[in-house]
């Protein structure tokens, strides 16, 4: 972890918008209506996706890529103008909430401003343009040998930072040299200490992948020196192997758990279900039962949570990244939506960010998660297989009242019954 990082940060939910696709206009403006909505479901902080201008040579689709990026001070004018954005930056923060961006550094687009500039400041092979990763034909390679290079990368983050973005989600951060994060982050806490860093840390097979070609990749703990919170794609093919249903939930929850002593003591990790590169969780995942459940448990997670924008409405098709995709805002999933509601405000609670945290195994496709001070205890139970029977928790025997819902639950000889929708237990320890 990086030295300065807070655990309150565990405590963190994000909102991830893809703005071409989440309004009908897709410009900061329109977002600004949408903001109310976005904090009632108790978000902290909006992040958005690259708001940069988009390269047009070797573009892919008719509208091109995100992280094609063109030129790192300015706005994408599809989106409105800098004066647009500042406004709804001003907007989120009389709303409460807090805004991230999407920092690109690995690449540029063909066409990009800086490739104009600076052409020796790019990755070449056999003296021509080129990126480390083959399928990335959209995007050319920067090269971080070249002092003058870190320079004009810190000095457009000082730009979006005096404008008032709050926080910075680093593209493929890994692969990145570490001193060049950490030269960055010391430069932006000059001017906003607070400024909130979020690795996409990359999946350990791509990590070896970018290795044994040659080329330097951060492991988590690597990037976690430079960064506040990292993405949990070291976990992330046991979580998808059992929203496929080939491996059981007790496998993705063992390899969680290991995170809690491979990494810091105050490390914190991205928990999310899904995102902009990711299948939606309803995609996989049909029985709304278990929808919820699932849905309740990622709050419960040890550490910051991420939303993906039309997920508390069960929404299963992802944006395409390359074309106008609207997503479908009108699917009032309530239920789902009604329980993030609930999730994200208890989350608040300190024993999210400093409790003792624990993952019990059962012998059912259901997750009992507890976390514990000297003076309470909460207990989370999702029913994540929407099975039946009985799960052991580390509560006294007696009645408890699920703070999720208006029901009461009986634990007896160290055991509760199942219920279909979540539970979570609150009790002061000494009382019990």
């Amino acid at each position: 972890m990086a030295k300065d990082t807070k655990v309150s940060l565990r405590s963190l939910n994000f909102y991830q918008v893809f703005l071409r696709q989440h309004t009908q206009e897709g410009t900061f403006i329109s977002l600004i209506k949408d903001l109310p909505r976005i904090k009632t479901l108790g978000m902290d902080f909006v992040y958005l996706l690259p708001i940069h201008p988009i390269g047009k040579a070797h573009r892919k689709g008719s509208v091109g890529s995100p992280y094609s990026i063109q030129d790192y001070y300015a706005v994408n004018p599809e989106f409105g103008t800098e004066a647009d954005f500042k406004t709804l930056l001003d907007a989120a923060h009389q709303e409460g909430l807090k805004v991230m961006i999407d920092v690109v550094y690995n690449h540029t687009s063909h066409d990009a401003v800086l490739l104009n500039e600076h052409p020796e400041w790019y990755y070449r092979k056999e003296g021509k343009l080129a990126g480390k990763v083959g399928d990335w034909w959209d995007i050319t390679d920067l090269d971080f040998s070249h002092p003058g290079l870190w320079d004009y990368l810190i000095n457009a983050l000082k730009n979006w930072s005096i404008l008032g973005v709050d926080g910075f989600r680093c593209d493929v951060a890994p692969v990145v040299p570490q001193a060049f994060w950490l030269k960055a982050r010391q430069e932006i806490s000059k001017i906003n200490p607070d400024t909130v860093w979020l690795a996409e840390s990359i999946h350990g097979e791509f990590c070896k992948y970018i290795r044994d070609m040659g080329f330097e990749s951060m492991s988590d703990s690597e990037t976690f020196e430079a960064f506040d919170i990292c993405y949990d794609y070291d976990i992330h093919g046991d979580f998808l192997s059992y929203v496929q249903g080939k491996s059981p939930l007790n496998d993705w929850l063992k390899a969680m758990f290991k995170q809690e002593y491979i990494f810091p003591k105050n490390y914190i990790k991205l928990r999310n279900l899904e995102n902009h590169d990711q299948e939606r969780i309803a995609h996989w995942i049909k029985d709304p039962v278990r929808l919820l459940n699932i849905t309740g448990l990622l709050f419960f997670l040890k550490g910051a949570t991420l939303i993906y924008a039309g997920q508390e409405y069960g929404v299963d098709h992802r944006p395409d990244l390359f074309e106008v995709d609207k997503v479908d805002m009108s699917i009032k999933h309530v239920e789902i939506r009604n329980l993030i509601h609930r999730m994200s405000h208890l989350k608040k609670d300190s024993l999210f960010q400093v409790g003792v945290y624990q993952i019990h195994m059962q012998d059912k496709e259901a997750a009992v998660i507890s976390y514990e001070n000297k003076n309470s205890l909460t207990v989370g139970i999702f029913n994540v297989g929407n099975t039946q029977g009985e799960v052991k928790v580390n509560v006294p025997d007696g009645t408890y009242q699920n703070i999720l819902y208006p029901n009461q639950v009986v634990v007896k000889d160290g055991k509760l019954i199942l219920q279909e929708k979540p539970i979570v237990l609150f009790a002061i320890k000494q009382t019990v």
